[in-house]
C-alpha cells in the first residue's frame, strides 16, 4: 500500500510539472492546451477523491488509533486533503467555463493554477517527508496485513498510471510521453 502512494505521489508530481510549465507559459502570454489542463485537474480530482486519499486516510486513521500525536498535526492531513478537494473542484470549474468560452480573467486563472500547483506541491512534500516516514516505522507487518484486507474492497485501477489507459485520458498520456 506504501509503495503505491509512494508511485502516486511520483504520478503526481510529473502532473504537477505539466501545470506548472502550462503557468510559465500562461505567464509569457503565450498559449496553452486548456483542454490538457482540464483533463490534468479532472484525474487528480477523480483519482485523489477515489482512490489515493481515502488510501491514505484509512492507513492514517489505524496510524492514530496506536500513536499519540498533538491534535494539530493529527488533523492536518485531513484538512489539507478537504482544502485540495475544494481547490481542486474550484479550478475545475474555472476550466470548464474557460471552455465553454465564458469571460474568466487570465490573471485569476493563472493565479488559480499556481496557487494549485504549489498547494498540491506542499502536500505531497509534507507527506513524503513527514507523514509517511512516521507510518513506515510505526506500523508492523501485521499491521499492513491488516490494512491490505480492510482495503481489498476499494480496489480502482489507475486510468492513467495504470496498465490500460481510459478513452479519456489517452491524449494526456502521449502528451507526458512525449515531455519524458
Amino acid at each position: 500500500m506504501i509503495d503505491n502512494i509512494h508511485q502516486d505521489h511520483k504520478n503526481m508530481m510529473q502532473l504537477l510539472q505539466v501545470l506548472r510549465s502550462k503557468v510559465v507559459m500562461l505567464k509569457a502570454d503565450k498559449e496553452i492546451d486548456y483542454l490538457l489542463i482540464k483533463s490534468i485537474i479532472s484525474y487528480l480530482k477523480n483519482y485523489s477523491n477515489t482512490y489515493h486519499h481515502p488510501m491514505e486516510d484509512l492507513i492514517y486513521s489505524y496510524y492514530l488509533q496506536y500513536q499519540v500525536v498533538e491534535n494539530k498535526v493529527a488533523n492536518r492531513l485531513n484538512s489539507e486533503h478537504k482544502h485540495l478537494k475544494e481547490i481542486t473542484c474550484e479550478l475545475d470549474e474555472m476550466l470548464s467555463m474557460i471552455l465553454l468560452d465564458a469571460i474568466v480573467s487570465k490573471d485569476d486563472f493563472i493565479e488559480k493554477l499556481d496557487c494549485f500547483v504549489v498547494k498540491q506541491e506542499q502536500h505531497l512534500l509534507y507527506e513524503e517527508r513527514e507523514v509517511l516516514p512516521a507510518i513506515k516505522s510505526s506500523l508492523s507487518a501485521d499491521d499492513w496485513l491488516g490494512l491490505e484486507q480492510q482495503w481489498r474492497h476499494l480496489k480502482y485501477v489507475d486510468p492513467l498510471f495504470g496498465n490500460k489507459i481510459s478513452e479519456e485520458f489517452k491524449a494526456l498520456a502521449e502528451h507526458i510521453n512525449r515531455e519524458e
